[in-house]
């Protein structure tokens, strides 16, 4: 995919997740929990991994956690650090770890963004994501979509993550 259509695709993702920023209300609270999702990866030596190698995109679940600690606390918004670690490609028989340190924001809306460090199958690079936290009553569902620009052998990544935790 050229660089055109991946930024393209980049900015469509985060202004639908704008749309609905002044329209949801969430408390600031912590996120942590599971995680589980989906990955679509781009043509690379990781997705030949999970295709034996025959040369196209890959599609692949994802099953994990995330942790986060505050550095700083407000009522309109928060500094995050965020950790998350997920395995993916259980459902072909592979086992693709994959950790993720970002550093970011969450506002009084539930939306947060942050960028940080990732190390997985593919090597090391950043990782880019945006998410919104949607409440039920005290249950929490943050939805994040998460970019990783492509590596030296490894294709570009996008993941579609849903977590859930019990607010207070």
């Amino acid at each position: 995919m050229k660089r055109k259509h991946i930024n393209t695709l980049v900015f469509l993702m985060i202004s639908i997740l704008m749309i609905y920023v002044k329209s949801l209300s969430a408390q600031i609270e912590s996120m942590a929990g599971p995680r589980i999702g989906l990955t679509i990866i781009a043509p690379g030596e990781t997705s030949d991994f999970l295709n034996e190698h025959d040369g196209n995109t890959a599609i692949t679940t994802q099953y994990g956690w995330q942790w986060e600690s505050r550095f700083t606390s407000g009522t309109e918004f928060v500094g995050l650090v965020e950790w998350v670690l997920v395995v993916g490609g259980m459902e072909k028989g592979k086992f693709m770890p994959s950790a993720s340190s970002i550093v970011g924001f969450r506002n009084a809306d539930g939306l947060e963004l942050g960028m940080g460090p990732n190390l997985s199958f593919g090597g090391l690079g950043m990782v880019f994501g945006i998410g919104m936290n949607y409440k039920s009553g005290d249950l929490n569902l943050p939805v994040n979509i998460i970019v990783v620009p492509p590596k030296e052998d490894s294709g570009f990544a996008i993941s579609f993550m849903l977590g859930f935790n019990m607010g207070k």
